[in-house]
């Protein structure tokens, strides 16, 4: 692996106040474009994996800071997403994606012995008051993050949810599958490496060989069809990748890159075969150079990760979504050595 050391700058750069900026021109913040709820569970989670190997005030402060904003987010078993510079939510209830993204960080959170006991403690609060709307998901995406969150989770009375949501994607499986399309939809979009990865944690937390079936063969079918040039390459965002189609080019997304590699590092954890490592290895090393663009997307100058590959070059602003996934990608890999 070739990453750089870490560095925290845009990371610190990119938050206020009030959270994480979802945008920024460059590496300019842009308080134009607000927050995201979806942003800042996912910056909660980075948050929680810095604290646990750096155990530095400020990244403690981090967790608060994000925590609070997913607190003030959360609102009648639900999660708003949009919020404008004002520190107004600009929707009544935000994506069941962004729902679900809220439990698996909320999730980790409240599981992590060494995180802060009055962070943990309020997690588990939100949760409680959140994990009944889970009945009322409907987009599988939701469903496997919300999943992840349960099972981080462990709480007894979220049992009978969790097994609901796990069957229910199993089923979804099932009704899609074909000997040429192993998948769980028509098409693979945005983030689609959680599917996978949320039926390994099943199987690693129930001891179900279906999960573990499901997780592996639709592990191995992402698999096959980004990284059949020999480095990792995502699905691309415009175009996306149909059945019987062929997978879209660019744009490529920093996200990608984390979740697969969190799919791979769970299958290597739970199978012992070293080609899911190695591929988790090819999926950090995407960020620094290991990529169609055969350039590096992390920015020494600022600390910032570029928003991704496209037909033309990089695209060159450093958001909040490419820093933190990239962030959780470089922490992660500590456990691959």
């Amino acid at each position: 692996m070739n990453a750089p050391n870490f560095d925290d700058r845009h990371i610190f750069r990119m938050t206020d106040d009030t959270g994480m900026f979802q945008h920024a021109i460059f590496s300019v913040p842009n308080p134009c474009e607000g927050y995201t709820t979806d942003d800042n569970a996912r910056a909660l989670f980075m948050a929680d994996m810095l604290f646990e190997k750096y155990g530095e005030k400020k990244y403690e402060d981090l967790i608060y800071r994000y925590l609070e904003f997913l607190l003030y987010a959360q609102k009648k078993g639900w999660f708003r997403n949009f919020m404008g510079f004002d520190r107004n939510f600009i929707e009544k209830k935000g994506s069941e994606d962004c729902f679900g993204r809220c439990l698996m960080a909320l999730g980790y959170t409240a599981s992590k012995p060494g995180l802060p006991r009055a962070a943990a403690e309020t997690c588990r609060r939100i949760l409680r008051r959140t994990y009944p709307s889970c009945a009322s998901l409907s987009c599988i995406k939701g469903k496997a993050y919300a999943l992840i969150g349960l099972l981080l989770w462990g709480e007894n009375d979220a049992a009978a949810a969790a097994e609901l949501l796990g069957e229910s994607i199993l089923d979804t499986y099932a009704q899609n599958r074909r000997e040429n399309w192993r998948w769980f939809e028509e098409e693979i979009t945005y983030c689609s490496a959680i599917l996978p990865l949320a039926m390994l944690c099943a199987k690693q937390a129930r001891n179900k060989e279906r999960y573990g079936k499901v997780g592996f063969e639709s592990l191995d079918f992402l698999l096959e069809n980004t990284m059949r040039l020999g480095y990792f390459k995502p699905v691309g965002c415009k175009g996306w990748f149909k059945k019987d189609g062929t997978p879209a080019e660019f744009d490529e997304q920093p996200v990608e890159a984390c979740g697969m590699m969190a799919a791979c590092q769970k299958a290597y954890q739970l199978s012992g075969e070293e080609k899911y490592k190695r591929y988790a290895e090819q999926c950090l090393n995407w960020y620094t150079g290991e990529n169609s663009a055969k350039q590096t997307l992390i920015d020494r100058e600022t600390g910032g990760c570029r928003d991704g590959i496209t037909a033309s070059g990089f695209n060159d602003n450093e958001g909040a979504e490419s820093i933190v996934c990239y962030a959780i990608a470089l922490l992660a890999s500590e456990q691959l050595k």
